[in-house]
């Protein structure tokens, strides 16, 4: 059953940071791991300010 609770709240955590636009660095890595071993994982810091410009760039400055 400890399985099952530290599941559930793993995946209750990721959905609120997705929620609140928190990128979730560990489905990245594990993604590049699985899918894209030949490719290098970007830094912590590096993926958070790459999604952040994904996020905010799209396309001039809109207030909503």
């Amino acid at each position: 059953m400890t399985g099952a609770l530290q599941q559930f709240w793993r995946r209750a955590v990721q959905t609120a940071r997705l929620l609140i636009g928190v990128p979730d660095y560990g489905t990245y890595v594990e993604h590049m791991r699985r899918h894209h071993p030949e490719r290098p994982v970007m830094s912590y810091a590096d993926f958070f300010n790459e999604r952040m410009q994904a996020r905010y760039r799209s396309g001039g400055g809109r207030c909503c």
